[in-house]
């Protein structure tokens, strides 16, 4: 009986000690002058460091444009690169500069010249996943890649400790797990670890179309359990200014 109660009390932190660690995510944006840097850099993303990237195994990169009625972030592509840890995030430079196929085939980029660049700049977020996803996922979507409604947000708090308060929310008050069950079909949620809006936290829910993505909404918004959530008093005032980005992925994504 002594053996058996010493056993029950382990069982949690066994499990615990296996759940697998969060991983790290690369967002990168390009801010692009018009329709021709557009064009370069669609062709060395998805000739070049997809493949590359493909190659170090990363096996899906995603890429996203902005929806057309986005008209003030017309011309920007945004990049996820999922990392294992930050050691791999870390080599990935110098392991794309020994990859000749990659120099070969991103030349027009790499070898870009100052009065001819390919971007206008280029900004890259680093974040960690959460604990309750740690891992990135593809989204289970049937519609035309063009007609999908990728939802990427921010949300700032007013000090760290609020943020903090907000992860906490998601995590063990189970916000990502209202959004699993109402079907709102994550690729990711994470803490923003380097980045111009900090502290803040950044999540990504995808859609069939717009007319699915206002019904889940509103689905979330009625929903008991997030009625009960968002009321309780230790989750007040935890987000001071939230950002909503509208996207697709582009033809060559691989989310």
């Amino acid at each position: 009986m002594k053996n058996l109660l010493l056993l029950l009390f382990a069982l949690p932190f066994t499990l615990h000690a296996k759940d697998p660690a969060p991983g790290y995510f690369e967002l990168r944006i390009y801010r692009l002058a018009d329709a021709t840097d557009e064009a370069r850099i669609d062709s060395y993303l998805e000739k070049a460091l997809l493949p590359a990237l493909h190659r170090s195994g990363i096996p899906s990169v995603g890429v996203f444009k902005t929806a057309a009625a986005d008209t003030l972030n017309k011309f920007r592509i945004y990049v996820l690169i999922p990392y294992k840890s930050l050691e791999e995030f870390e080599k990935k430079a110098a392991a794309l500069l020994n990859d000749k196929q990659y120099l070969t085939d991103g030349r027009d980029y790499i070898d870009a010249v100052y009065d001819n660049p390919t971007y206008l700049r280029m900004e890259t977020i680093l974040l960690r996943a959460f604990k309750f996803m740690p891992t990135l996922e593809a989204p289970n979507l049937r519609a035309a890649k063009q007609d999908r409604v990728y939802e990427m947000r921010s949300y700032e708090g007013a000090t760290e400790k609020l943020y903090r308060t907000k992860v906490h929310m998601f995590n063990e008050g189970n916000e990502i797990s209202l959004f699993k069950r109402l079907n709102f079909n994550a690729v990711f949620y994470a803490e923003v670890l380097s980045g111009s809006h900090q502290p803040n936290l950044m999540y990504m829910t995808t859609f069939e179309n717009k007319a699915d993505r206002d019904a889940r909404w509103k689905s979330f918004v009625d929903d008991p359990e997030w009625k009960t959530l968002s009321a309780k008093p230790e989750y007040q005032h935890t987000v001071s200014k939230s950002e909503i980005f509208f996207l697709y992925p582009a033809a060559y994504s691989d989310l």
